[in-house]
């Protein structure tokens, strides 16, 4: 699963939406405009209605994603400023594409849910994006979960503890849910977990070694035909360094120990050095979370 993540990302990786949570929440705040003029406009044309994306409404497939996260507006720029600072977080973990790709399946299973449930029982559920976002504060508390937040803003805990509390309230209403009746609630959260649970094998449990990664860089640069290295007056010299025994010196400033990347694959690279490993080691934003500390 993950090697095939990484062969995805390879190919599409340059198409990734960054800060895409911004946009997320740009999309609620338009949909809490719409709530506060009138909540029928959501519900007549803007909703995840199956029968009228069958007969031509196929904007609704985006549009429903605007459904505001509350509709309280002091509670709404709380949770759309909790929303941004967890895509953020996990965009910085796992790197943009990846993050792209987790939410994005998200919202593709919750269209998929509505539309099973139509066609088996033929009632139209109008789902939106709410155990979405409860599965990205799982993903969340996963890569960081000793964290420590003030809940209600007076009391401090570890947000492990708060996913404990958030995975139970998601079982429970499933339960419920699956008691009345309501196939298509128990549709979209099992879609929501089975998301973070994908990703959970796929992403989250991987680990980078940067030991193995430098030692097949040496053989690499050893059997190569060109190189990177440091060179000229201190960090702050780049460009070409002319040619030494038939080979040509490429000069780069910055290395990720995991990926061997540097500033001259991509504009948006930012590197930073680990204060945890034992020595000078450098990753990119995508690496910087994920690796296996050198001690």
């Amino acid at each position: 699963m993950g090697n095939f993540i990484d062969k995805l990302e390879r190919k599409f990786g340059r198409y990734a939406i960054r800060n895409l949570m911004y946009y997320v929440s740009a999309f609620y705040v338009i949909g809490y405009v719409f709530y506060m003029i009138n909540p029928m406009i959501y519900y007549q044309y803007l909703s995840l209605n199956v029968n009228a994306i069958l007969h031509g409404q196929i904007w609704r497939l985006i549009t429903f994603m605007m459904f505001p996260s509350n509709t309280n507006i002091i509670f709404l720029v709380i949770s759309l400023y909790f929303y941004i600072f967890l895509g953020n977080t996990l965009e910085n973990i796992w790197g943009a594409f990846k993050f792209n790709l987790y939410y994005f399946t998200g919202v593709v299973g919750t269209i998929l849910a509505a539309f099973i449930v139509y066609f088996v029982t033929g009632d139209v559920m109008l789902l939106s994006t709410e155990y979405l976002n409860m599965s990205i504060f799982l993903a969340f508390a996963v890569n960081v979960p000793d964290m420590q937040v003030l809940f209600m803003f007076l009391i401090p805990l570890k947000v492990k503890w708060l996913a404990y509390f958030d995975g139970a309230m998601l079982l429970i209403e499933l339960v419920s849910a699956l008691f009345r009746g309501n196939y298509g609630t128990c549709i979209a959260i099992v879609v929501a977990l089975l998301n973070f649970i994908i990703f959970f094998f796929g992403i989250m449990r991987r680990q980078y070694s940067p030991k193995q990664f430098i030692r097949r860089q040496k053989f690499k640069h050893a059997a190569n035909q060109g190189y990177r290295g440091y060179a000229g007056k201190g960090p702050a010299y780049s460009g070409p360094a002319g040619n030494a025994g038939g080979r040509t010196k490429t000069i780069t400033r910055h290395q990720c120990a995991v990926c061997g990347r540097t500033e001259l694959d991509g504009d948006h690279l930012e590197f930073r050095f680990c204060s945890k490993c034992n020595g000078n080691y450098e990753y990119c934003q995508d690496h910087l979370f994920t690796h296996t500390h050198v001690k």
